[in-house]
């Protein structure tokens, strides 16, 4: 029981990267697959998109590290090749800016936060509840542009 239409999405990815002969998509879809299985063994219950997302950015992640401390172009463009083939996997993120736009609501509570801790909080609950995709880092960007 994997979390459904991502598990299923990469599934198809596969073979079709198998009939394409794109080896590099057909490993790196493999391991993002396994990955999430891995995931849900552990926690002993079906994956969530949530979850199959966040071994996805893992996956993404190391190969950005590997990719930074890496001197073989070979190795370097295969890796590149990865992160492009998992990127497209997940939602688009907001910007910095599309995340200011879809605070407007709540920009008095944000200003009103005794600190930026605070306020990012408050930003993450809201955009949480709306199920934007944002990371961290830009919320915490969009907050302090907010704040001013």
């Amino acid at each position: 029981m994997l979390a459904p239409v991502l598990v299923d999405d990469i599934k198809k990815q596969i073979t079709g990267a198998m009939k394409s002969g794109d080896a590099i998509a057909r490993d790196v879809l493999r391991l993002a697959l396994s990955e999430i299985q891995t995931a849900e063994a552990r926690k002993n219950a079906p994956a969530s998109d949530d979850d199959a997302s966040n071994a996805i950015r893992k996956l993404i992640k190391s190969n950005e590290e590997t990719l930074a401390l890496t001197t073989d172009a070979t190795r370097a463009e295969t890796l590149r090749r990865e992160v492009e083939v998992l990127s497209a996997l997940l939602p688009k993120q907001l910007s910095v800016d599309e995340i200011v736009a879809a605070l407007g609501s709540v920009h008095d509570a944000i200003k009103a936060a005794k600190g930026d801790g605070q306020a990012t909080g408050v930003a993450m609950k809201h955009l949480k509840a709306t199920g934007a995709a944002v990371s961290g880092n830009d919320v915490g960007a969009a907050v302090k542009k907010i704040r001013g």
